[in-house]
This record gives C-alpha cells, structure tokens and sequence, in this order.
C-alpha cells in the first residue's frame, strides 16, 4: 500500500477518485506524517478568545458510509488498522486528544472540511461517519460528537476531538482526557426517553442509545489508569511476563487480574494505577525498549 508523499502526488493521476480517498485517509488526520500539507508545523490552539458555550452536540441522523476513509483496512507509520464494518455495540474507554488550528479548513479522511468550532473527531477504526457520545470520566461532562476522521496515530490514544468538543469536556488545559465513547444508532437517538447519566465508575454502558440522551452527573469515583501487557487463556504465561516485568524499574505495581470471556478464563498482566496519561506515555516507551510493544490503555 503506498502511504505519505508518494501516495499524495499519485493520488492526481489516473489512478481515480478510490486512490484519491486513500490520500485522504493518510492526510486528513490530527496525527498526520504529512506535515508539509499544513500551513502550521505544529498544532495549536485560535489565538482569539471564541465563546463555545452555545457550541451545540452534533445531531445524530443516518447517513451513507463516506466514499472515502473506510478501506478494510490501512497503514500509517508501520501499524495496520482494520476498520469496523459498522459502530452497533461500541462502547470504549481510553484517553482522548484535540486538534485545531492546524487542520481548520482541510479536508478529513471522509471529505468533509475539518471545523474547529463544530462536534466532530477522529478515530482509527469506526466506520465514517459515525456519531458517539463521548464522556470525560473525570468530571462527567459529555458531548455528542461526528466521526469524520481518521486518528490519532499517536500511541495510547483513543479518538482525537475537535478543538470545540475538547472545550466542552474540559481538557483543553490538560491537552488530554479520559473518556468513554459510545457510538450512537441515529433511527433510535430521538426515540429513547431521557434517562439520568451512567455514572462513569460502570465499566460499560449498557445501551449507545440510552448513553447518547443521558445528562451530566456527579462522579461515584476517580477513574484509574492502567496499561495492559498482556492477555492469556494460561495463567502461567502471565506470570513468566509479570516475572519478566519485575526486573523493570516500574512507575507502578504490576498485578494478574482474571476474568472469564467466553467461557474461558483470561488472566491479565496490568501495570498501575497510573498517576498520569504523560505516566502512561513514558511507561509505554520504557516497555517497547524491553521488547513489549503497543500496550493497552484500560480504565476503571
């Protein structure tokens, strides 16, 4: 598969508008490699004050999947991710990011122009568009969001929002959040009564449709941050690697947590809680100079 530059200047010749919407894919995002493209080296926040108080939530509807942005898959930096062939069920806990000025006015992966000031993100994986209710576990503050982007491709992140939902969920400040994001059935969004908000100490939220009508609510508790390294059916596999990890000069204690999915038992190697996401960032490198790669955020 062709990525970066050479992908962007084939993208004009008679390859057609498919090779067009890989270019697309590869430049739209918060996370880009193509740097050249943008007018900014670095992302940033508008230099003017802009009230977003009255920015409203997207408003979920049907929509055809984009012509753009949702290959079954695709590669960026080395990785490849598989996208989802739709969003019913999701639901996810991770860290969230934002992105601004850089990319205000360019087009996205799914060929909408990229705005600030509107409820929009992007994500590796869900199908473009789809809407979700994202909702800072930290402070209980949700918005409801279109997926029109591909990213972040930064390691540990889950979705990157616009500089306007970041407003709104309060971790404009901090540069990161952590978050549930739970996708949203438009034919079902207007139909469900409103219902108070899943408080965010629950581990999954039962319904998207009931999360997406929920209200802002109090926290039960302070989420915790952990990073997985691993997951096994045989519990002594999660011993030899938390055997292996002992010998790390860790920021956290390492424990094995079981659990049953499928009948079957799975033990857990977790490192944390963890103080910080910029904990997490700097564990995750400390982990790939051991050998151990791509970690699991996870968020109780």
């Amino acid at each position: 598969m062709l990525t970066g530059k050479k992908l962007t200047d084939r993208a004009h010749s008679a390859y057609g508008p498919a090779l067009i919407g890989l270019a697309l894919l590869v430049n739209g995002c918060a996370s880009d490699p193509q740097a050249g493209r943008y007018a900014q080296a670095h992302d940033s926040a508008p230099q003017r004050h802009v009230n977003l108080a009255d920015v409203q939530d997207a408003v979920p509807r049907a929509e055809p999947l984009s012509r753009y942005g949702n290959p079954r898959s695709y590669v960026v930096r080395g990785t490849r991710y598989r996208t989802l062939s739709n969003s019913k069920g999701y639901t996810e806990r991770g860290i969230a990011s934002w992105y601004g000025t850089k990319f205000h006015g360019h087009r996205t992966s799914s060929g909408d122009t990229y705005d600030m000031y509107g409820m929009s993100a992007a994500h590796k994986t869900l199908p473009l568009p789809t809407y979700a209710r994202v909702t800072n576990l930290q402070n209980g503050k949700s918005v409801v969001v279109k997926i029109n982007d591909r990213g972040p491709f930064h390691e540990n992140r889950l979705i990157d929002l616009s500089y306007a939902a970041a407003a709104r969920l309060g971790i404009l400040g901090k540069g990161t959040g952590l978050v549930e994001v739970a996708a949203i059935n438009p034919a079902t969004y207007h139909k469900v009564p409103a219902k108070p908000r899943i408080a965010a100490s629950q581990p999954k939220v039962a319904h998207a449709a009931t999360a997406a009508q929920a209200t802002d609510q109090p926290l039960l508790h302070e989420p915790t941050l952990y990073l997985q390294v691993g997951a096994f059916h045989n519990r002594s596999n999660a011993e030899r690697l938390q055997s292996q990890l002992s010998r790390v000069d860790l920021p956290a204690g390492l424990t094995i947590s079981e659990s049953t999915t499928d009948n079957q038992r799975v033990y857990r190697v977790r490192i944390g809680p963890l103080a910080s996401v910029e904990t997490a960032d700097q564990l995750t490198q400390l982990l790939a100079d051991h050998g151990i790669r791509s970690p699991r955020v996870v968020i109780d």
